[in-house]
């Protein structure tokens, strides 16, 4: 008894409806029924040409090496690519997305979350423009077949079983996809071949599976334009002074984007609040109901104030944008999301240093390790 598309074995889960066993381990998904006879999900033939791409700038011989090792080790085994944050992750496997597409094979991107399921699918359009680049997430789930599939990892559920020949997971160490076992699941049942994890911070099961020797690991730690990747400054004061100092710094970085992550929904609004007295300022969380439309005004506002919680910390990029987080010792940050949080700065070719920021109450260990781990990775590059 396996569920053919969150592979579920466990019994406990299967129920005997009028129409035979199904699996309510995802339910959610609609019914998955067991006694089918397992056949792959039909999609579309490959477009001709589709594979051909141009890049707005060539990579660096870093990423060329890193491109060329995956395009390689991906036929025989699953491949970690572990980038420092703004290192071109997308770019990387754009070599391995087109030799995938010239043998007439499906490519999917799977992505946690809606915006940055967007935004990728955008920019592969560009590269791939004779190819049919689709996004498939909340409000856009009419066409959900193409050449290349951009999705989020929610959505993963329609091409199961066997309907991808490659799937690359951006963030697997992120919500929602971290330590959920339906969508592992289903990440497993769509895909007939090897799979490319792409993240700048691996988690405990990924590293267990570098480990074992069952999963490949290319690291780089350098991003395209060559500077170090900022190091967080920490200052460790009482909640009242760390405002204070919150204030001086967004006064002091007033021409660029200032991006201030706050732990909770609630503080969002507290601090939304206070800040909007004297500064102009946007909030962005999970309670956010046009999120993508306010995400889309600060950056082309260009130098405005923007509160958020962990919902901005991977995947959007923010030209130029500055960095804080208060109370960076709060118990609902871990270390890769520091990591990530603080990743959002100095990206830009035009603006390679950003300044980041961690305000915290107390010591915390958590906020160490994160400045120890960016320091490791400029010295492991030369930076």
């Amino acid at each position: 008894m396996q569920c053919k598309r969150c592979l579920n074995e466990d019994r406990e889960w299967f129920y005997k409806g009028s129409k035979g066993w199904y699996c309510r381990k995802c339910i959610a998904f609609g019914r998955a029924m067991v006694e089918e006879e397992e056949e792959s999900v039909s999609l579309c033939e490959i477009t001709s040409g589709a594979y051909e791409y141009q890049l707005k700038y060539p990579l660096t011989p870093a990423q060329e090496n890193v491109a060329y090792a995956l395009r390689e080790a991906i036929l025989q085994d699953d491949v970690l690519v572990q980038a420092v944050c703004g290192a071109g992750k997308t770019e990387i496997v754009i070599p391995t997305i087109a030799s995938f597409l010239r043998q007439h094979k499906k490519v999917c991107f799977a992505i946690p979350r809606r915006q940055v399921v967007l935004e990728v699918a955008e920019r592969l359009q560009t590269y791939f423009n004779t190819a049919k680049v689709i996004a498939v997430c909340g409000g856009h789930t009419d066409v959900v077949d193409g050449d290349l599939i951009v999705c989020t990892t929610h959505q993963l559920y329609r091409y199961a079983p066997k309907g991808i020949d490659l799937l690359i997971l951006d963030e697997p160490d992120a919500f929602p996809y971290r330590n959920n076992e339906v969508l592992f699941g289903i990440s497993k049942a769509v895909r007939k071949g090897h799979c490319v994890y792409l993240t700048a911070t691996p988690d405990a099961y990924l590293k267990n599976e570098i480990q074992e020797g069952r999963v490949i690991c290319l690291k780089l730690n350098v991003r395209p334009h060559g500077k170090p990747i900022p190091v967080p400054r920490v200052i460790k004061c009482p909640m009242g002074i760390g405002l204070c100092f919150l204030i001086r710094w967004l006064f002091a970085h007033k021409q660029h984007p200032r991006i201030v992550f706050v732990p909770t929904i609630r503080m969002s609004v507290i601090i939304g609040r206070f800040l909007n007295l004297f500064l102009h300022c946007s909030i962005c969380s999970s309670k956010t109901e046009n999120r993508d439309a306010v995400i889309e005004g600060f950056r082309k506002e260009g130098n405005g104030i923007l509160i958020a919680t962990t919902v901005m910390e991977r995947g959007v990029t923010i030209p130029h944008a500055d960095v804080c987080v208060l109370q960076a010792n709060h118990s609902v940050f871990d270390e890769a999301g520091l990591v990530q949080m603080a990743g959002r700065a100095g990206r830009d070719f035009q603006d390679p240093t950003g300044d980041v920021l961690f305000l915290c109450t107390e010591e915390c260990e958590m906020v160490n390790a994160c400045v120890q781990a960016l320091e490791e990775a400029n010295l492991s590059c030369g930076v």
